[in-house]
Order: C-alpha cells, then sequence, then structure tokens
C-alpha cells in the first residue's frame, strides 16, 4: 500500500512492517502505540524503523494513518490514573509520624 509519510512515498505491506520490527525492542509507551504482532510499540519507534527517517520529520498522525490502513490496531493517548484526594496537613503529619491510618472522623 502507497503511503506518503513526511512528504516521501512508502510501499508499505503489513508482511514487510512485521518484517522490520522483528527483533526490535519496544521502548516505553507514553503516547500514542500500534500493537505489532504481539508488542506494543510508541508510533514514532515504529515510523522511524519502517521509514528510516528521524522522528522529528514526521507526525504521529501520519503513521497511525498508515498502520491503521494495514490493519494493525492502534492506540491513542493512555488514560490519565484517576486523581486521588488528597491528605489534610494532619493526615500527612501523623503518616510521616507512623501513626494508624487517619480516618475521616473522631469517634469519642
Amino acid at each position: 500500500m502507497r503511503c506518503v509519510i513526511a512528504r516521501f512515498p512508502f510501499e508499505l505491506t503489513k508482511s514487510g512492517v512485521l518484517d522490520s520490527m522483528k527483533g526490535v525492542k519496544p521502548e516505553e509507551v507514553v503516547g500514542e502505540s500500534v500493537t505489532i504482532g504481539r508488542r506494543v510499540y510508541p508510533v514514532k519507534q515504529v515510523g522511524q524503523v519502517v521509514t528510516g527517517q528521524d522522528r522529528r520529520d514526521f507526525s504521529a498522525d501520519e503513521v497511525l494513518r498508515a498502520m491503521t490502513k494495514l490493519g494493525f490496531t492502534c492506540h491513542g493517548l493512555p488514560q490519565a490514573a484517576a486523581p486521588t484526594r488528597a491528605l489534610s496537613p494532619l493526615q500527612r503529619a501523623s503518616a510521616t509520624l507512623g501513626a494508624a491510618e487517619p480516618s475521616d472522623h473522631l469517634t469519642i
């Protein structure tokens, strides 16, 4: 399939991408990613390996479009963890001193 990445045309095939990524260790995923085989790779890493271009020369969207057209599973940005409730100054001091788990209310 003909794809344009960073203004350059590439003839990419699913088997060609699989062969290119064979033996490549996935980097830590912090943004968009692509599942190739049983591994999840950052989109920019896949684009660099497949095209041989510098990661600054193409966008993640260009690679995502190409990988989606080839039938690979693409993932968007990871979801942020749910915010945790902040401790009050008294709860923080109690935790620092090793006191028992502070409760939300006092019992007398």
